[in-house]
């Protein structure tokens, strides 16, 4: 098959381009810029010029790629899904796999999530064959926004400890015991390509997650053993440190983290994976699994035989 590929140069990206070709899918990646198009074609990918910001291009792009269906990893939450949608029924593709989140479940107003549900109201009723994906906190390999942070955190906390065998003290704001369950890149990328092929998952939405849910305590302990750090957790009230991070956001042209994403540590965090188990032979390794072998990609943890769903060749 040939496929679309749009945000083919970001992080789950390189995973799903890897696995295409692995499948020996044929695939064109959308390019916004000369590194990207770099990227996309280190990845083995056939770079195409093109920007989701300009609509009245956007279907001539489309259409000039000859692909079969659309693969649109670029994200919901910026409102090109319109632009997006109609550059693929104008170009003829009527197959389409959308990636969105499972952050439209929030109960919090946040900025983003009436922009993600009109998107994919939007996929839904464009006259496409669609399939919505929405995974949870995606992780599994270097550049990933989250695990990356917290191992990295980790190690250096343990190097500056006084002396060996000391634990490393982590504040676990709210307490940590809401439920968490992070998906491995590699499986979101299986599960995604596997969307494409079978033509009964158009016109269904699926929770890509973990295979069972977590406490943020077992999620922390899981990454410390990970890079063999002992850790003690202290938990924290949530109130102060939210007010906190509301002073640093005023303060801060870029804020590296937002009240918004403590608030989010206190909802649960659980999808049923059973239809994606069903219709996408979707088989999610274990977090403790998906972590260590992070952990040794990054070169943070003592070596471990991946998992051999685990597939990076050509990536960064």
């Amino acid at each position: 098959m040939r496929l679309l590929v749009t945000g083919g140069s970001g992080f789950l990206g390189g995973f799903v381009l890897a696995e295409a070709a692995r499948r020996g899918h044929d695939c064109v990646a959308l390019a916004r810029s000369p590194s990207a198009a770099r990227r996309v074609a280190a990845r083995g990918a056939v770079p195409l010029e093109g920007d989701l910001d300009d609509d009245a291009a956007l279907t001539g792009v489309f259409a000039s790629a000859r692909c079969d269906a659309l693969v649109n990893l670029a994200s919901l939450g910026f409102g090109h899904a319109p632009a997006i949608a109609a550059a693929a029924v104008g170009a003829g593709l009527g197959r389409a796999v959308f990636v969105s989140t499972t952050a439209v479940t929030t109960a919090l107003p946040a900025r983003s999530k009436a922009v993600r549900l009109a998107a994919e109201a939007t996929v839904r009723s464009s006259g496409l064959a669609w399939t919505i994906l929405r995974p949870t906190m995606i992780y599994g390999a270097p550049g990933d926004r989250n695990m990356c942070r917290l191992l990295a955190l980790l190690i250096r906390a343990r190097r500056g400890l006084p002396g060996v065998g000391l634990p490393v003290v982590l504040p676990v704001p709210g307490g940590g015991r809401s439920l968490q369950q992070p998906v491995h890149v590699a499986d979101v990328a299986g599960a995604l390509l596997t969307a494409v092929e079978r033509a009964h998952a158009a016109g269904s939405c699926y929770d890509i997650a973990g295979p069972e849910p977590l406490t943020f305590t077992e999620l922390l302990r899981a990454s410390a053993a990970a890079v063999d750090c002992p850790v003690r957790l202290l938990p924290v009230p949530l109130t102060p440190v939210i007010a906190l991070t509301r002073g640093y956001e005023r303060v801060s042209r870029r804020p590296r983290i937002r009240a918004e994403q403590w608030q989010r540590l206190t909802e649960d965090k659980s999808f049923p994976v059973d239809a994606a188990r069903r219709d996408l032979a979707f088989a999610p390794r274990p977090f403790a699994d998906g972590i260590s072998e992070e952990a040794a990609a990054l070169g943070l943890g003592p070596s471990r035989v991946p998992s051999p769903r685990l597939s990076v060749n050509g990536l960064p």
